[in-house]
């Protein structure tokens, strides 16, 4: 069965146009059963854009032939300062329909479209990037509870029972690469209202504690809990999984990602008519076409990657292959 809802991009001039034409073309290739919207949300020059962010002549007119349908939106609260509010104001300029949102780096790998998507959720492909503790902090337990409490929201139904109080993993923290509901304009006036009042007066709890880049991944757990969501279910298994791969960069794709993931990406760059605005981009340029990327997956095991992203990010360096 076929679900009724929109994908959700932000792509503006750069990788971002770049990363978003791969994803428009293997949405197309790979999952083509999906009959709902992709929408490419493109941020408009204002006052917090002191460079012109929006989509090339060219590669706007591809993602359209893609398939995509473009949305012009303002920033009011973020902008250049901090591009990762994009994607709470893209959300905030949609209707209000169920929503996946995915960031542009990702690939589709398979059917997607009849995800249920009537319980909000997030990806939980993350590490414990926030809080980061540090001498004399009051703790996760203490951390978590003040977020809570600040937007009048019962933490104990968000805990994970089996992890021990300071634990990371016992509390709802997501990565924002996608995020799903059934509201996207009221899930992201929400999310940007919340992340401006916790940037603006951020609790007790949290001095120290540094908010960029990670506010949207902050807030993002209470506006989760806020509209009844939480961790994803069975049903959405397929995101960060056999549907959807969040690479990152395309020298970390090559490193850890799997054979299927990487002919999908070969695959879908390939054509001429889009190679010729890829090549723009470098990463893609020296990794897709050039073949370096095929340099950098002999250096790992696939079944014995390091355990940190940070860890493959120091051997791609080591060996002059970490490109952004």
């Amino acid at each position: 069965m076929q679900a009724d809802f929109d994908i959700v991009i932000v792509a503006q001039a750069g990788r971002l146009e770049a990363e978003a034409l791969l994803l428009a073309a293997s949405l197309r290739r790979f999952s083509p059963g999906f009959a709902g919207r992709l929408v490419v949300a493109e941020p408009q020059p204002g006052p917090l854009w002191p460079d012109d962010p929006r989509l090339t002549p060219e590669g706007r007119d591809m993602l359209v032939e893609l398939g995509a349908t473009l949305l012009p939106f303002e920033s009011r609260r973020f902008g250049a300062a901090y591009p990762h509010g994009n994607k709470i104001e893209a959300l905030a300029a949609m209707p209000p329909r169920p929503f996946l949102f995915l960031d542009s780096d990702t690939l589709v790998t398979a059917e997607i479209g009849a995800l249920p998507l009537e319980r909000p959720s997030a990806s939980m492909r993350r590490e414990a990037t926030w809080p980061v503790p540090r001498p004399g902090w009051p703790g996760y337990e203490a951390v978590w509870r003040a977020l809570h409490e600040r937007f009048g929201l019962e933490i104990e139904p968000t805990l994970d029972p089996a992890r021990s109080a300071e634990d990371w993993q016992r509390y709802l923290y997501f990565n924002a690469g996608w995020v799903c509901g059934p509201d996207a304009r009221a899930f992201g006036a929400r999310w940007g209202e919340w992340a401006c009042a916790v940037l603006d007066d951020p609790p007790p709890a949290l001095d120290g504690q540094v908010l960029h880049p990670w506010l949207d991944q902050a807030v993002l757990p209470l506006v989760v809990a806020a509209f009844g969501g939480g961790r994803p279910g069975a049903g959405l298994s397929g995101l960060d999984g056999p549907a959807t791969c969040h690479y990152r960069t395309f020298p970390l794709l090559y490193a850890r990602e799997s054979d299927a993931v990487v002919a999908a990406l070969e695959e879908v760059a390939a054509p001429n008519q889009l190679k010729r605005l890829l090549k723009r981009h470098e990463p893609i340029l020296r990794m897709v076409y050039q073949g370096r990327g095929r340099r950098v997956r002999a250096l790992f095991d696939r079944a014995a990657l390091p355990a940190a992203e940070k860890e493959i990010r120091n051997i791609l360096r080591s060996h002059g292959f970490w490109m952004r």
